[in-house]
């Protein structure tokens, strides 16, 4: 279905999950081309179909002096550039309906954050854009209640919708994947991913800077596939230590491949 979904997505035809991956935010103009470049050889290896992922800006941080982007135009032309270099899909956010046709004019996917998963005309702008939809499932929704967000998309004319899981919050600073939701929300007959890293959020904590536990990573990960998810979503930097958001909860790009190789057998072996 997500090869229907995008004809520039490289298709082995082996029934592997699809990957989406990348930094969390443009933080410049030269390091998120060396990611790609490491991502799309590793994939190309594990034949695996790879979206790059790359947020313009970050709207939703949890202190004000925290870094946002580099330029909201400067960063959408280093993501079209990645796709077009090395022949990939790239995916960013958007946050309000006026982002919505400008973030389309560069990115072949438009990702609903989370927290913005109920908002009817950002759904429904983004869904004119003719573009690929990838809804966050809030923290705070339950599987059964995104049926409505992909209808919302759905009533804007486009039917090329995918449904991310990434944790419910059952209390303060904490999120819980439950496997459940990949299954109810496949219901909906759209690809279902699960984000591993935005799963493993520590968010809001004292010193303002959101925490995370990288090291359970593989763990969900390979939960996520042996669950029956159709893609996965990880955030991955050179240096998380250095990263300029969400850093604490990027998985070390050195670990991609290693991390990969478990997970094609494991998909391999529910097929």
């Amino acid at each position: 279905m997500i090869k229907e979904y995008l004809p520039n997505l490289k298709d082995y035809g082996n029934g592997q999950f699809f990957l989406i991956a990348g930094p969390c935010v443009i933080e410049d103009e030269t390091s998120p081309f060396k990611i790609a470049e490491t991502l799309a050889e590793t994939c190309f290896r594990h034949k695996i179909p790879f979206i790059f992922k790359g947020s313009y800006r970050k709207a939703n941080r949890s202190k004000s002096s925290s870094f946002t982007g580099i330029g909201d135009e400067k960063a959408l032309r280093v993501l079209a550039e990645i796709g077009k270099q090395f022949g990939i899909p790239v995916i960013t956010d958007i946050h309000t309906e006026d982002e919505a046709e400008m973030a389309a004019a560069y990115a072949d996917l438009l990702q609903i954050p989370a927290f913005l998963c109920r908002q009817t005309e950002l759904l429904v702008a983004a869904a004119r854009t003719g573009k690929v939809i990838n809804i966050k499932k809030g923290q705070f929704a339950s599987a059964e209640t995104m049926q409505f967000a992909v209808e919302k998309v759905k009533s804007g004319g486009n039917n090329k919708v995918i449904l991310t899981e990434r944790g419910n919050s059952f209390g303060y600073q904490d999120l819980i994947v439950d496997y459940r939701n990949i299954n109810e929300m496949q219901k909906n007959l759209v690809p279902v991913v699960l984000d591993v890293t935005h799963s493993l959020q520590i968010p809001n904590q004292a010193a303002g800077v959101t925490g995370g536990r990288p090291d359970l990573i593989p763990l969900i990960a390979r939960a996520g596939i042996a669950a029956g998810a159709d893609g996965l979503f990880i955030e991955t930097h050179p240096n998380p230590e250095i990263a300029k958001s969400d850093g604490a909860n990027m998985l070390r790009l050195e670990l991609m491949d290693s991390l990969l190789m478990q997970l094609t057998r494991i998909r391999e072996a529910i097929l």
